[in-house]
């Protein structure tokens, strides 16, 4: 008994660590593409590339910079916060199940 359960144990914390990695990808992809999707939506507010900017645009990208900042560091607080919860639970991958159909010919 004592080694299935060493084995359930190595099992849950891979499973706990999968499930961590996953969840901790799809919190960064949301970040990143929220904050790619403002740049491409109002980028042309402070030049949108361009290296020879107004006053105004300087600004207004110094601006979007510290939100970006704030986004991702919210951001990041928060997968430290999914880390710190998920480490609450017992988890266990329970695999992908695939039924394939065969029929027989003749």
């Amino acid at each position: 008994m004592k080694k299935n359960s060493k084995r359930d144990e190595v099992v849950k914390e891979k499973s706990r660590e999968r499930l961590e990695k996953i969840a901790t990808a799809k919190i960064r992809t949301t970040m990143i593409g929220a904050i790619a999707s403002m740049e491409e939506h109002f980028g042309y507010l402070w030049g949108d590339g361009e290296f020879d900017l107004t006053e105004d645009e300087e600004e207004l990208k110094e601006s979007f910079e510290e939100l970006r900042s704030e986004i991702l560091d919210k951001g990041n607080t928060q997968i430290r916060n999914l880390k710190a919860e998920l480490v609450l639970y017992d988890i266990e991958f329970l695999g992908y199940h695939v039924d394939i159909p065969i029929q027989r010919i003749g």
